[in-house]
Order: structure tokens, then C-alpha cells, then sequence
């Protein structure tokens, strides 16, 4: 385990370097596109960004300049564009970055269900790798999580930041939480029935790491909202158990944000080194 101090227009596509036009869709993604639906081509950060529809829920894609062979790709499954210092060092390696906006969802099935609908959608029109990594920022470790459980053979590895592996850890340590209601909604629970749940991530940790899928988590030792000892520490007890391959890199004395790191090189490195495709 790592330790380090905490420093406190619009146009249907046509753009150079996809292999696929966005219009070329097969039969199951224009069921779920709507009709007349358009790509928008904007700029992020430099790069293009790629706006549309998937099961009728906003969805981007980032290209880079001249995409790496094989046309990786990495998915953030919650709060795209905060701290984004991995995803464009990953850009700039040619890497693609996605995101499918599936919020208020908390990772449940019905999420689960939209992000195969997505990954099938960019993997048939922009020729995308089938493998993904999934970085999931607080909550969106609910999706990355479950959906490796769900596809394990899918993903490459997993970015964890200050993870949510557990909802009884967050949102519900607040019980009057809106965030806790719509969870249990969500999940079809209630405050009964959640005390046997049992489909969460630290729940299914055996099918992951059986895939041998790697995984990276940054965590705050000092996090309050979601405490590392109820979620990312009982992951990688588990997983080393297990023979899987997990880092762990703690900034000692932060707190649940900012999430990543400032400099993103021990990211790029660990994505880079051990993701599988």
C-alpha cells in the first residue's frame, strides 16, 4: 500500500480518426435511439468531444487525436470531467474516454442493464476495444463495480477513487438521505429488506477477482463520507486473499475530496501496465 501526503454547433458526425460513422447503427441501438437523433461535436480540453443518445440517455464520447492500436478506452461511470488529470494523460496516449449519464441510479440492475446497452452502442459505431477500463469516482464505484460482476470478461481493470462499495455505507449512513431513498427505491429495497441484501460489490468480490481483472484504488485515510475501512479496505483484504491483483494508494489525511491526484503518472502507469485486453 502506497502512502502519500496530501498537498492541500451541432453536426452529425463525421470526425477524422473514427473508424465507424455514428449513423451506421445496428438494429438493437436504433430501437433505442430516438428518432432524428443527432451526434453534436464540441471541443473538451482539446480534444473532440462526441454528444448522443443511448436508450435515451445522454452519452459522450472523447477521441483523441490518433486513437492507440487496438482503441482503448476508459469509461467514467460518474461525475465526468471532475478531476480529470488520468483521463487526458490517457487521451493523450490515444486513448478514447466515455461516459453514459445513468445518475441516481446507484450501480442497481437498471443501471447495470443501460451500461451493456452503451458499451454494445460504442463498441458497433466507434469501433472501441471490447474491453473497457471502468474508473468509478465515490458512488460511481457502485457502477464500475457491479458491472465487472455483471461482464467481468468486459473489463480491463478497475480505477476506484474513494470508492462506494457498499450503500449502507454511503448513502446510508444518512438514512433521511434523499440519496438513501432514491437508493432504496432503486434497488427495489427497503429498510427491512436491506439487511439481507446481498448484491452489492463487496458481495460479489470472488467473481471479479476470479477474472483476474487488476485493480487501482485512491482513497483519502482521513475520509469521512466514505470511510475507506467500510469499503476500499475490506475490497482489498478480500482480493489479495483471493490471489487478485489490487494497489492501494492512500493520501494520507485527506479527506473524500479532491479525488485523483494531482499528478496522474501512478494512474496512467498501473492502467497502462496491467490493463488486459
Amino acid at each position: 500500500m502506497k502512502i502519500l501526503q496530501r498537498a492541500t454547433a451541432v453536426v452529425v458526425c463525421g470526425v477524422a480518426g473514427l473508424m465507424f460513422a455514428a449513423g451506421e447503427m445496428g438494429a438493437a441501438e436504433k430501437a433505442a435511439a430516438p428518432k432524428g437523433a443527432e451526434v453534436k461535436q464540441s471541443e473538451w480540453k482539446g480534444f473532440t468531444r462526441l454528444d448522443f443518445e443511448v436508450a435515451g440517455r445522454p452519452a459522450l464520447l472523447v477521441v483523441p487525436k490518433e486513437a492507440a492500436p487496438g482503441r482503448p478506452w476508459i469509461w467514467r461511470t460518474e461525475f465526468f470531467g471532475h478531476e480529470p488529470q488520468g483521463d487526458l494523460a490517457l487521451l493523450e496516449r490515444g486513448w478514447h474516454v466515455a461516459y453514459l449519464n445513468a445518475q441516481n441510479m446507484y450501480g442497481s440492475p437498471r443501471a447495470i442493464a443501460l451500461m451493456e446497452t452503451f458499451h454494445a452502442h460504442v463498441r458497433k459505431n466507434y469501433g472501441l476495444a471490447e474491453r473497457v477500463v471502468l474508473e468509478g469516482f465515490s458512488r460511481g464505484g457502485l457502477y464500475a463495480f457491479n458491472y465487472a460482476v455483471a461482464h467481468p470478461h468486459q473489463v480491463a481493470a478497475l480505477y476506484l477513487d474513494a470508492p462506494v462499495l457498499d450503500i449502507t455505507s454511503w448513502p446510508g449512513r444518512k438514512r433521511e438521505s434523499k440519496e438513501w431513498r432514491e437508493c432504496l427505491a432503486v434497488y427495489g429495497l427497503t429498510e427491512e429488506t436491506v439487511a439481507t441484501f446481498k448484491g452489492g460489490p463487496l458481495d460479489n468480490i470472488d467473481v471479479v477477482a476470479k477474472a483476474g481483472v487488476p485493480i487501482l484504488s485512491i482513497c483519502g485515510g482521513a475520509d469521512s463520507t466514505v470511510p475507506m475501512a467500510e469499503n476500499t479496505s475490506k475490497l482489498e483484504k478480500r482480493y489479495h486473499e483471493l490471489g487478485g491483483t489490487m494497489e492501494v494508494i492512500v493520501k494520507n489525511g485527506g479527506e473524500h475530496h479532491p479525488h485523483s491526484l494531482k499528478d496522474p503518472t501512478p494512474i496512467v502507469n498501473f492502467i497502462v501496465q496491467h490493463a488486459k485486453f
